[in-house]
């Protein structure tokens, strides 16, 4: 009896170390958690799920802000302008796109969230342009109305050199491998060539081709958890890497992604984490998150106020990377750098050359497959080895009818000629002066003005944001549109200029955003109550989500 007794005060006590153990590791995990929703990807779907739908009446749609009746009636004229304009500008635009928008879901997506979903309905069929596009030639772009617009939607960060570039490309890399045409199964000797190259650029062992670069991604992860034999995955909040589950967890996905952390970038408890748990397989950068750390994409559906930034600082995002790097090898975790879209942008070996970093595994994808599809994982070859020689029925398995196809490979093949030519060599000289200096002089033009819009840039990648009060920051994206750019569905919260922009066509966008500015801001779109602030304006609309909860419409 006195010997079970003591056996149950040891199992007690150990219990006791064990629980205080796990105590203290948890809330380590929670002190590295972001503390905004993109840091807490359960509670942001919880919270999804309880916002009811609502939207504002005629009269609702421009006093939402509880603007006074002369801002109210600036507003609805420069709308009635704007509506005008678009339906005598987008006829045959706008009519494919109404007609395919049940049939192509992403239309429908991308338009009904182009703007906040309370606004969206009257702007939608106010303000009608469409998907569709004819042409392209140079930095323009040609809808189905013979309309002309500067291209800045950088074709999702594919169009690095300009589309009429893309199409020399693609055509030289068809000539190169016609002759064994869309074989699938064997390779074409280029691609030989193409994983020399991209060994070279990036300071790996091994390249594997895949067709996407979420693709490129879930190979990375996968890996990464086999050689490990860990299972959990660190992103960073607000980053994304593509639409697979275990990267983007949250809103947006379905199911719960049990197997990852998201914790909060450039972060001293971050690194705690990292230091003292033993599960983690890898951690995955995207660095296009040093514009804005801890915050997702700037997309305008999420613009209910002004208190959208974005900037860089290279100099403190590089020694972050440096110290991520460092505690990542000292625990044994893979560090994988996301280069599907900064790849080739920043610099010749991309951001991993930009911000001065070596990881263990990085990802490609978008302009390097020269204009097609492609995703591209380069690594250490032991990380990128699929199977073990002391046990040959473990294996980690990757395919994919198309990876590695001929004129994808031939194409890329092309592009990274040209990229190792002179000619693409000079493309880099100076760039990040360019590119900062011209985002600087539209910013003191806006300034000069006093003008709300403000530039903040990571190169030729481009975020607006505003530095005065107001509900309808939105709005801009529509001016924009009617002085002849063309945006992406996140509107006014990434552009993305190719190599192609030479002084005298970024002059021309240059003038054109000023316009753009100078009549929104007369139409009142940048105007708030007197003594609201950003503040105020959320608050305003977190009221009217309750309110709606069990009552009508506004």
């Amino acid at each position: 009896m006195a010997n079970g007794t003591w056996l149950a005060g040891i199992a007690g006590a150990a219990a006791a170390v064990w629980a205080a153990k796990k105590g203290r590791e948890r809330l380590r995990l929670s002190r590295a958690k972001h503390r905004s929703l993109t840091g807490h990807v359960r509670m942001a779907k919880r919270m999804a799920s309880l916002i009811p739908f609502y939207e504002y009446d005629r009269k609702g749609f421009f006093a939402a802000d509880g603007a006074p009746p002369e801002v109210v009636a600036r507003r609805e004229a420069g709308f009635a302008r704007l509506s005008e304009l678009f339906h005598q500008r987008f006829p045959r635009s706008a009519a494919l796109s109404a007609e395919m928008k049940d049939s192509i879901p992403d239309i429908d997506f991308t338009g009904r969230y182009r703007i906040p979903f309370q606004f969206s309905r009257i702007a939608r069929e106010a303000l009608p342009s469409g998907s569709f596009y004819e042409a392209s030639r140079g930095v323009m772009l040609t809808d189905l109305d013979g309309n002309q617009f500067y291209d800045l939607t950088g074709s999702y960060g594919v169009n690095l050199l300009g589309t009429d570039a893309y199409k020399a490309l693609i055509a030289e890399g068809a000539r190169r491998v016609e002759d064994l045409g869309p074989l699938l199964g064997g390779l074409h000797p280029v691609t030989a060539d193409n994983v020399r190259r991209i060994k070279a650029i990036s300071g790996m062992d091994a390249v594997s081709f895949h067709m996407s670069g979420t693709e490129a991604v879930m190979q990375a992860v996968r890996l990464a958890r086999y050689h490990t034999g860990r299972d959990r995955v660190v992103r960073f909040a607000g980053a994304y890497h593509g639409w697979w589950g275990d990267v983007q967890p949250g809103i947006g996905n379905p199911v719960p992604a049990d197997r990852t952390y998201t914790l909060a970038d450039m972060s001293e408890e971050t690194l705690k984490v990292l230091e003292t748990r033993r599960n983690i397989a890898c951690v995955l950068v995207n660095p296009l998150q040093a514009m804005h750390p801890n915050k997702g994409a700037p997309g305008d559906s999420a613009l209910v106020d002004s208190s959208r930034r974005a900037g860089v600082d290279r100099e403190a995002y590089a020694h972050w990377l440096q110290r991520l790097r460092t505690v990542c090898t000292k625990v044994g975790a893979c560090l994988i750098v996301d280069e599907v879209f900064t790849g080739f942008r920043l610099a010749p070996g991309g951001a991993c050359e930009y911000f001065g970093i070596r990881p263990d595994m990085m990802t490609y994808g978008k302009t390097l497959g020269g204009g097609l599809p492609v995703g591209v994982l380069a690594g250490r070859a032991d990380l990128m080895k699929r199977y073990r020689e002391d046990r040959p029925a473990d294996i980690c398995f990757a395919r994919g009818t198309f990876n590695s196809h001929p004129y994808v490979m031939g194409a890329m093949d092309a592009f990274l000629r040209h990229m190792e030519s002179p000619e693409g060599g000079a493309l880099y000289e100076g760039l990040d002066e360019k590119w900062n200096a011209r985002a600087a002089g539209l910013n003191a033009r806006l300034e000069a003005e006093g003008l709300s819009p403000r530039i903040a840039n990571l190169g030729t990648v481009w975020s607006t944001f505003y530095t005065a009060p107001s509900r309808y920051n939105w709005m801009f994206q529509y001016y924009l549109r009617a002085e002849g750019l063309a945006l992406g569905w996140t509107g006014t919260g990434r552009f993305i200029f190719s190599f192609a922009y030479g002084e005298t066509e970024f002059a021309e966008v240059a003038d054109r955003y000023m316009a753009a500015a100078r009549a929104a801001a007369a139409d009142g779109w940048f105007t708030a109550p007197e003594g609201a602030d950003d503040k105020a304006l959320r608050r305003r609309v977190l009221r009217e989500m309750l309110a709606h909860r069990k009552g009508p419409r506004v």
